[in-house]
C-alpha cells in the first residue's frame, strides 16, 4: 500500500566509526559486495521515497563522492551532540516538505522495504499516533533502549539502558532508533528535546515521551533482530556478513539450486542464479553475476561482472573477472581466467588459459595455455575466433587478431597476423636435430668438471 503522503528519509551517518579502526567511513565498509549505506538506500527506492538526505560528519567528503548518484541531499552534524540533534540537521534540507519522514541510520542497512512500508502504514492507522518506533527482541537485549508497551503497541514509555531501572531493563523488547514520524510533528517534538541524561545528549527517543507528554501516543511494530543490526566494529560487519550470506544460501537453495557445501559459497547482493544451478564449494560470486537454468560452477571457482548462459559448465579454479560471457553449453575449465570476452555457444577452454578482451565462436576449441595477448602497456586490443576454430596448445595470439571460422593454428605458435578461415597457421621455428650431440656435450663438460676437481 502507498504512503497516504510524500515520503522523506533521514539517514543518519554522522558517526566517527571509531572502533572501525579505518581510514574508509564506517557505512562504506561492503557488505556482500557493496557499502552498507547502499543496501539501505536501494531498500528506500523501493519505497519511490520523494526525498532523501543523508546527515553526515566525520569523513563526510568520502561519503558524498560515494553516493553523489544517490539523488540525495547532504547536511552535516557538527559538533555531535546525539541522535536527535542529527535529525535536526535535516531540517534546512526538508524545508517545506509535507509528508511522512523515515528516520533511518546508515549502519543499520538491512532494514527491509516492507518493514518501512509497514512502518508508514502504522503511522496512518485509526489511532494517529504521533510516532512509529520500530522494535526488536534479540537474544541478548545487552544495552539497548527499551520500549515499554501495552498489548495494543501503545507506547507506554521508552529509556535509554543507562537511564533504566532494573524492571525496565528486564523488558525484552528494544528500541531499534528507527521511526516515521510525521513532518509537521517532527520538527517541534525535536526542538523540545532536552540533554537531562547520563550522556547530556539529545536522545531522538525523547520526541515519543514529548507526543506522550501532549496527550498524543506513539506505537510500536516489531521486527527480527537481524533486521536492524547495527555495524560499529569489523567483527560485528562480520556477523552481519555471515547472518546475511545464510539467509541468502537458504533462499538460493529454496529457489532450485544445490549448493552442495553451503556453508562455503559467498554471494554478493545482486547474485541471480537460475534453475537446477549446481555449486561446488567454495565458490565466490562478486558483483554482477547472472547464471543461467542447468550451469554447474565447479569448486574453488570466483567470479564476478559475468554472465553465463545455460548449462554451461565453469571450473574447477576458474576466474570469470568482468565482461565475461559465456554461452549454452560452453567450458570454461581449470585455471583459465576470462576477462572482457565472450564464449560462444558450445565453446571450450578447457585449462590453463588467459582470454580477454576477446570473442570465441561457437564450439572453437582452445587448447592448455593459450593466451591472448590483450594489452601491449598503453591499450587494449581486441582477438577475434571464428566457429569451430581449433587452437592449439601454448599458442599466444597477439591481439589486434582475427582467426577464421573453422582454422587450426598449431600448437606453440605465436600468430601476429590474421588468418583465414579453414587454414593451418604454423608460428613457430623449425625443429633441428643434431644426432649425438647432447652425449658429447655431458662428456666434455664431465672431463672439463673432473680436471677442476684434480687441480
Amino acid at each position: 500500500m502507498p504512503s497516504p503522503a510524500p515520503l522523506a528519509a533521514v539517514i543518519l551517518a554522522a558517526g566517527k566509526g571509531t572502533r572501525m579502526k579505518s581510514d574508509l567511513h564506517k557505512v562504506l565498509h561492503p557488505l556482500a559486495g557493496q557499502p552498507m549505506i547502499a543496501h539501505l538506500l536501494g531498500h528506500l527506492d523501493r519505497l519511490e521515497v520523494a526525498r532523501k538526505v543523508i546527515v553526515t560528519g566525520a569523513g563526510r567528503d568520502q561519503v558524498e563522492t560515494m553516493l553523489a548518484a544517490a539523488k540525495a541531499d547532504f547536511t552535516t552534524q557538527e559538533p555531535q551532540l546525539g541522535t536527535a540533534h542529527a535529525v535536526q540537521q535535516a531540517e534546512d534540507a526538508l524545508q517545506g516538505f509535507d509528508g511522512d519522514v523515515l528516520i533511518m541510520f546508515g549502519d543499520v542497512p538491512l532494514v527491509t522495504a516492507d518493514t518501512m512500508r509497514r512502518m508508514v502504514e502504522r503511522l496512518h492507522g485509526a489511532d494517529h499516533p504521533a510516532v512509529v518506533v520500530l522494535g526488536f527482541r534479540p537474544d541478548d537485549a545487552l544495552a539497548y533502549g527499551r520500549i515499554i508497551a501495552d498489548d495494543d503497541g501503545r507506547i507506554v514509555k521508552m529509556v535509554e539502558y543507562k537511564d533504566a531501572n532494573p524492571a525496565e531493563r528486564a523488558v525484552n523488547l528494544c528500541n531499534s532508533g528507527l521511526m516515521a514520524v510525521r513532518a509537521k510533528d517532527l520538527w517541534s517534538l525535536l526542538a523540545r528535546v532536552g540533554n537531562d541524561n547520563a550522556a547530556q545528549e539529545y536522545y531522538l527517543p525523547d520526541i515519543v515521551m514529548i507526543a506522550l507528554a501532549d496527550g498524543r501516543p506513539s506505537a510500536v511494530i516489531e521486527t527480527a533482530a537481524w533486521e536492524v543490526a547495527g555495524i560499529n566494529s569489523r567483527a560485528e560487519l562480520a556477523a552481519v556478513e555471515r547472518d546475511w550470506q545464510d539467509r541468502r544460501r537458504l533462499q538460493a537453495m529454496a529457489d532450485g539450486a544445490t549448493l552442495i557445501a553451503p556453508e562455503t559459497v559467498w554471494f554478493s547482493h545482486d547474485t541471480q542464479l537460475g534453475r537446477d544451478v549446481v555449486v561446488e564449494p567454495h565458490v565466490i560470486f562478486g558483483p554482477g553475476v547472472t547464471i543461467g537454468d542447468g550451469v554447474t560452477i565447479h569448486a574453488f571457482s570466483h567470479l564476478q561482472g559475468a554472465t553465463v548462459a545455460h548449462h554451461a559448465d565453469i571450473g574447477p579454479y576458474a576466474r570469470l573477472r568482468p565482461g565475461a560471457d559465456i554461452g549454452e553449453h560452453a567450458k570454461v575449465g581449470n585455471f583459465v581466467e576470462i576477462k572482457n570476452a565472450k564464449l560462444g555457444k558450445g565453446a571450450k577452454v578447457n585449462h590453463l588459459s588467459y582470454i580477454g578482451d576477446a570473442e570465441v565462436g561457437e564450439k572453437a576449441n582452445i587448447g592448455a595455455g593459450t593466451i591472448t595477448c590483450n594489452y601491449d602497456g598503453f591499450f587494449k586490443y581486441q582477438t577475434v575466433i571464428g566457429k569451430g576454430a581449433f587452437i592449439g596448445s601454448n599458442s599466444a595470439l597477439v591481439a589486434p587478431v582475427t582467426i577464421g571460422d573453422g582454422a587450426i593454428v598449431g600448437a606453440g605458435s605465436v600468430v601476429t597476423r590474421n588468418v583465414t578461415a579453414d587454414a593451418l597457421v604454423l608460428a613457430r621455428g623449425e625443429q633441428a636435430e643434431r644426432p649425438g650431440w647432447a652425449a658429447r656435450f655431458r662428456a666434455s663438460m664431465q672431463a672439463r668438471k673432473d680436471a677442476r676437481q684434480k687441480s
